[in-house]
């Protein structure tokens, strides 16, 4: 499998949902702290069977060239032979984001 080939399932929190997408380019952003996800690949359009969760996560990446994710937000990331169907779950048990401490109060 060529670099240009590589497809990687990308799971990470998003407001107390699981977000599974599927994308050709992973990288390490120049921002501190965020993962840059690039090439968002979905199931094509000449399916039968529309699933709601990956017609929303098309709607909501329609149009976006890049995506800086919080690395704490990240669950997963597999490198996977071909794509699959990208959904959006509820987050069950203990699937959360890292916690952010507040800023320090002054006494």
């Amino acid at each position: 499998m060529s670099k240009d080939d590589r497809i990687y399932r990308v799971m990470f929190v998003n407001q107390d949902q699981v977000y599974e997408v599927f994308v050709k380019h992973v990288f390490q952003s120049d921002m501190w702290g965020f993962l840059q996800l690039e090439d968002f690949i979905f199931g094509s359009q000449s399916d039968l069977v529309v699933d709601p969760s990956e017609e929303k996560l098309k709607q909501q990446f329609a149009g976006v060239e890049r995506s800086y994710i919080p690395m704490q937000a990240v669950i997963r990331i597999d490198e996977v032979k071909q794509e699959g169907v990208a959904k959006i779950t509820d987050a069950k048990g203990n699937v959360a984001a890292f916690p952010i401490m507040p800023p320090p109060t002054k006494k």
